[in-house]
């Protein structure tokens, strides 16, 4: 049974649903909990996010509430610890993979082994590449995050009637990850027009993906990047109008080069993923806004996924044609980003009960 759950409110909502279709399977195969005595492994990149907490918190809960068995993994970005706490749930005889790749190339001769066991294999929010042994994709319109965040620059600054020039840097996400070119595309898409027509200026020059990416998505690393750019392109006294950046933690690196180098009023950031301490910033004018993926939708859409694998059907997929991985283009599930900011923060993420009120101060 593949249950729709595409408009939950609560994790609390996703778990009883996820439960209610267990307990159907149940009915079906004769099951006593509807699982059958089946195993999920789930494979985060780190803790060093709250983003990947909340996601393995909220998988782990929905499956085991489920009636699953479940190994959740946390590997603190180091690919090869990745390997191993995935071979280590193959040896467990999982019969499902949820993956959160730390690096997108370096898990093929895992999943071979896992397809050696007959394990389906479901990368999650991040495309596992170079592979034929990844059966299904749970994630967001990746491209659109970075469409929001570019759409609300050129908003924020009037583009298309303000005169201008504004001082514009980019930031994008890690190399290891496939979803920063999406990411980056998006935004790209939408500002480089008006860095063409000179309305937006890279002091730096630094425009390639390579130039501009962070590694392991670290705040520090990005810190100290804005350091570098500023007292080499900033020091004639000119300021930075505005900063892509594509995550909440990149976000507060490089709002702490800036407060360290006397800004006090901040440039137009944009961010992603929601953190709390991101939207306080957001809150107090630090940071002008971040794009909202609320994981628990993900959560229960990739165990609406294991679900229906489990019970011999086809999980629900909404795109078979954008993720194509360098072997095989992997069916996928897409689910859609918000822009959030000051204006409608607490409709969005406190309202809904992603954020408590309290977190916030």
């Amino acid at each position: 049974m593949n249950v729709n759950r595409r408009h939950l409110l609560t994790g609390t909502i996703g778990a009883a649903a996820v439960a209610m279709a267990a307990s159907a399977c149940a009915s079906e195969d004769g099951g006593g909990d509807g699982s059958g005595g089946k195993k999920v492994g789930i494979a985060m990149p780190t803790k060093t996010s709250e983003r990947w907490i909340l996601d393995g918190n909220n998988l782990k809960t929905s499956f085991e509430d489920a009636g699953y068995e479940v190994s959740l993994q946390y590997s603190n970005d180091v690919a090869a610890d990745q390997v191993s706490a995935i071979e280590t749930m193959v040896g467990q005889n999982v019969n499902v993979l949820v993956i959160a790749a730390i690096d997108n190339k370096s898990l093929s001769g895992v999943l071979a082994q896992a397809k050696g066991q007959d394990i389906t294999v479901i990368a999650y929010d991040r495309l596992i590449l170079d592979t034929p042994d990844v059966d299904y994709y749970a994630s967001f319109d990746n491209t659109k995050v970075g469409t929001l965040q570019g759409t609300y620059i050129a908003e924020a600054l009037a583009l298309d009637t303000a005169p201008g020039p504004f001082n514009i840097e980019l930031f994008a996400g890690a190399l290891t990850d496939n979803n920063t070119k999406y990411f980056f595309d998006g935004a790209w898409a939408v500002l480089e027009p008006y860095v063409s027509a000179g309305k937006l200026v890279v002091k730096s020059g630094q425009t390639s993906l390579e130039q501009i990416a962070t590694e392991n998505w670290d705040g520090a690393v990005a810190q100290e990047r804005m350091d570098n750019i500023l007292s080499n392109f900033y020091n004639d006294g000119s300021k930075v109008d505005v900063v892509l950046a594509p995550y909440d933690g990149i976000s507060r690196g490089i709002i702490a080069s800036l407060q360290g180098n006397g800004y006090t009023e901040m440039p137009v950031i944009t961010g992603q993923d929601a953190e709390v301490e991101s939207v306080k910033y957001i809150i107090d004018g630090l940071q002008s806004m971040t794009v909202y993926k609320d994981t628990r939708e993900l959560a229960a859409t990739t165990v609406d996924m294991v679900v229906a694998v489990l019970d011999g059907k086809d999980p629900e997929v909404n795109d078979t044609e954008t993720y194509d991985n360098g072997n095989k283009v992997v069916p996928a599930y897409l689910l859609e980003p918000v822009s959030v900011d000051k204006t409608n923060y607490q409709e969005i993420l406190v309202d809904s009960g992603y954020i408590d009120a309290k977190e916030l101060g």
